[in-house]
């Protein structure tokens, strides 16, 4: 089964709870991508972005304000970012030392951002045009779970 179907089927299929087919979508989107070192989900509740899963490090960044870091950029922005080299990005919130470049989805639902799929990677300029493309259609995918836990 692609990465795509599973998310289709944790989103539309599965009658799990919400945070359960959640978790097992972020481990979906990281074992498509095997190289990188963390994956997570974020959700929009308000002004701040609270992780809603994760695989890979712990991570100290559960909860960031819109406009802070990346992740709160993309949302203030409106746009998903590929970012090659995290060192030279203003305003990094650094996740782990070994991380290089960072890829971030919005997860957009009815018109409204509901959440961001978050990559990072130890490899420098890892992403790129069909990575992002990917992850604009897993983000995609996942807007209904995504909308269904914010609510």
């Amino acid at each position: 089964m692609s990465v795509y179907e599973e998310l289709f089927r944790l989103s539309y299929e599965d009658t799990r709870e919400p945070a359960a087919r959640l978790k097992s979508a972020v481990e979906a989107i990281h074992r498509a991508r095997p190289r990188h070192q963390w994956t997570g989900v974020y959700l929009l509740r308000g002004e701040v972005l609270e992780l809603g899963a994760s695989v890979g490090p712990e991570t100290e960044h559960k909860r960031i304000s819109i406009g802070q870091g990346l992740c709160g950029k993309a949302v203030t922005e409106k746009r998903d970012l590929d970012v090659g080299d995290v060192n030279s990005a203003p305003g990094y919130l650094a996740c782990s030392i070994a991380t290089k470049s960072e890829a971030i989805a919005l997860i957009w639902r009815k018109g409204a951002i509901v959440g961001q799929i978050d990559i990072d990677s130890d490899t420098q300029g890892e992403f790129g045009k069909d990575a992002m493309q990917s992850l604009a259609k897993m983000a995609e995918l996942l807007a209904p779970l995504a909308a269904e836990l914010v609510q």
